[in-house]
């Protein structure tokens, strides 16, 4: 009698041995972590402040110019950039002061130049406070 119930459990066993086999077989699935996020460089900085001017949001504009100076302030272009934002805002003086910071760093600098020409055709007003 004994004999035949263990045979009659024998295919019992087997399909609970092989549908619980994959548990045991297989790895812990666990989840991946988060993705790192992307390092701040001066580049993305520069590319976030011209984004927000194109949404009309110069405020936060200004303060990623500012922050890719910081970032880098050995970098002409982000006081060009910021000298930008400040021109675009209507505040030459304060664009002109960012144009020579780039000049100071970049005698050649070609956009700060084009700039600084610019400046002084459309405000020719401050073109004399200047260069004193």
């Amino acid at each position: 009698m004994v004999h035949a119930m263990t045979l009659r459990l024998i295919p019992a066993l087997t399909v609970l041995l092989v549908c619980t086999s994959g548990v045991w077989a297989a790895p812990a699935k666990h989840p991946k972590p988060a993705a790192e996020p992307p390092p701040v460089t001066v580049e993305g900085l520069l590319t976030q402040a011209h984004d927000a001017v194109g949404k009309g949001d110069t405020e936060l504009a200004l303060r990623l110019a500012q922050s890719a100076i910081v970032a880098d302030p050995a970098r002409p272009s982000s006081y060009v950039a910021l000298g930008d934002i400040y021109a675009q805002a209507g505040q030459p003086d304060y664009a002109r002061s960012y144009y020579d910071e780039a000049l100071g760093i970049d005698p050649a600098e070609p956009n700060a130049l084009k700039a600084i020409a610019t400046l002084n055709r459309d405000h020719p007003e401050n073109t004399a406070r200047a260069s004193q």
